[in-house]
């Protein structure tokens, strides 16, 4: 029989099938199968690429599209992963722990949260999974709150809706870390020999009602309950997720009144139908919510990506609404933490800004700078409050060690009241900051492929040759790989110089070149702050222009 697919990849597909339980997976193979065997160049490069290798097991779990074969998300894969985790568990003392399984409202979710129940219980652990899809944070509460040994979580967060995903944290709350994730991805390749149908599976698991919700809920709102003010208007968007009901919850139990919620996001829609890309950072997310703030004459506007655990801030500043940064969310969450006296460590991710460093020595608490991701700034020893630019946030770290958007969306609106209450805005403490410890600008700069290697070359120039002026200044230049800036070795490069700083690294979740671009200018109480942000403006302009030259992307 003449084919373009070749024997290999044939008996690959013949196996696979064999192995599927899922209709839908099996009939999609089937029908790029064929349209290969006919010639068609775009149906034999997609099944080339489903079949080019498993899907990488790494800190970050598991993510990726939807579909057929070992490098797409799938029951097959899912299945294999609970089998790993299983494995590791219970190589690891762990036989009869609880393990809590949690799930957004994207396609198939649930489906592979209760695979992923039924194995774990065939292996001898004891699941609890949760009977609707819920947010993130409230998964990683569920941890400590019911004393797990390990937590999935089957989101894909922010990704475009052809996602999905697969988050495991250990008992510790945190999500896993090297060496756990490398043992973890052995124990799923030592899974995946098996036939699907070898895999003990078991109905005998439990299932977590209001119980969770009702415990975090509590949790929640008791963080500002020593924050009186309540007087504001704020609007609120899901972007399609699953945060409004706990979000909207979580506000009324804290005393606030109810958000005028942005209609057209406020429920759960995998197809994420009035957005390009499900995330706040995104041009245009939250066009609606600023819309509606305008609309209602709000204080505030919040939104929240697709699982809840990251949070967005948009209020009127200089005239103008805009969305925060998420570094300048950060300074006001931790100054609020800092003011009420909250004692520990302030951590932030090494492509976060510098000035979280200066705010905690202020007031005479230490901080932290770890690798990117909250896998990281959760396991830092006494922390108390921490966060990175992408707009997540960890506000209470004894109950949640990962970012939280509901916990976060509670205490800015404490801030907003208690500002409002003494006349002042969020635009307010921030231009505070600037005079106290200078104007300090951030900008992400990213680049988005499709072809990964383009995003390997790109760093393979810059190391082979590092420029050493960005914006017009002298900058100094540091290989991450290498372990530098005292922290554990990952691929990025950190250039700084005396106003300019700029991170560089592939992104770890999405096929995207992310930079970090800061300006910082000396502090200056009697500055005419238009002026200095001008001034800080327009070198952040030269910072961007260079490294884009440089980048060549």
């Amino acid at each position: 029989m003449s084919t373009g697919v070749g024997d290999e990849l044939e008996a690959a597909i013949t196996a696979w099938l064999a192995d599927d339980p899922d209709p839908a997976t099996q009939l999609a193979l089937v029908h790029l199968r064929d349209r290969a065997r006919d010639g068609d160049p775009a149906a034999l490069a997609e099944l080339t690429d489903a079949f080019a290798g498993p899907l990488t097991f790494g800190t970050a779990g598991l993510r990726g599209a939807l579909g057929p074969g070992p490098a797409r998300m799938n029951r097959v894969v899912v299945s294999r992963a609970a089998a790993g985790l299983a494995g590791y568990l219970i190589e690891h003392g762990h036989r009869g722990g609880r393990v809590i399984v949690g799930y957004d409202a994207r396609y198939n979710s649930e489906r592979f949260a209760a695979d992923t129940a039924e194995i774990l219980a065939g292996a001898g652990l004891r699941p609890l999974l949760c009977e609707a899809h819920q947010p993130t944070p409230v998964i990683a509460f569920g941890i400590r709150h019911f004393d797990c040994v390990a937590a999935v979580v089957v989101t894909a967060s922010h990704n475009p809706p052809q996602d999905n995903g697969y988050k495991v944290y250990l008992g510790d709350g945190s999500q896993i870390v090297p060496p756990a994730d490398a043992e973890i991805a052995a124990a799923i390749r030592l899974a995946s020999w098996q036939s699907l149908d070898a895999l003990p599976r078991s109905s005998d698991y439990e299932r977590l009602g209001d119980e969770l919700v009702d415990a975090y809920v509590v949790r929640a709102a008791a963080l500002v309950a020593d924050s009186p003010a309540r007087d504001l208007v704020w609007v609120h968007t899901a972007l399609h997720g699953v945060g409004t009901e706990v979000v909207t919850r979580a506000a009324a139990s804290a005393g606030f009144t109810a958000p005028h919620l942005v209609d057209a996001q406020a429920d759960p829609d995998p197809a994420f139908p009035t957005v390009a890309f499900p995330n706040p950072e995104e041009p245009g997310a939250i066009d609606l919510a600023l819309a509606r703030a305008l609309e209602v004459g709000a204080d505030v506007a919040l939104a929240n990506d697709p699982d809840a655990d990251r949070c967005a801030v948009a209020c009127p500043v200089d005239g103008a609404w805009r969305m925060l940064t998420g570094d300048e969310l950060g300074w006001l969450l931790a100054v609020a933490s800092l003011s009420a006296g909250v004692q520990g460590t302030y951590a932030c991710s090494v492509v976060s800004s510098t000035l979280l460093a200066d705010l905690a020595a202020a007031y005479g608490q230490p901080s932290a700078q770890t690798l990117t991701g909250f896998k990281w700034i959760g396991r830092v020893p006494g922390l108390a409050f921490g966060y990175e630019e992408a707009l997540g946030y960890c506000t209470d770290p004894v109950a949640v060690a990962d970012k939280d958007g509901i916990t976060a969306l509670l205490r800015v609106l404490a801030l907003v009241a208690r500002l409002k209450a003494e006349g002042r805005t969020l635009a307010d403490l921030l231009d505070d900051l600037a005079r106290t410890y200078g104007v300090c600008l951030t900008e992400p700069l990213s680049y988005r492929v499709a072809d990964l290697s383009l995003i390997a070359d790109a760093m393979t120039r810059l190391r082979a040759d590092p420029p050493s002026r960005l914006a017009d200044e002298p900058v100094t230049y540091v290989d991450l790989a290498d372990g530098g800036a005292g922290l554990p070795p990952t691929d990025g490069l950190l250039f700084t110089g005396a106003r300019v700083r700029a991170v560089v690294r592939p992104s770890g979740t999405e096929p995207k070149l992310k930079c970090y671009l800061q300006v910082r200018l000396a502090p200056d109480a009697s500055v005419d702050l238009p002026v200095a942000s001008a001034e800080a403006a327009a070198l952040l302009a030269r910072l961007r222009s260079d490294l884009a030259a440089v980048l060549g992307l």
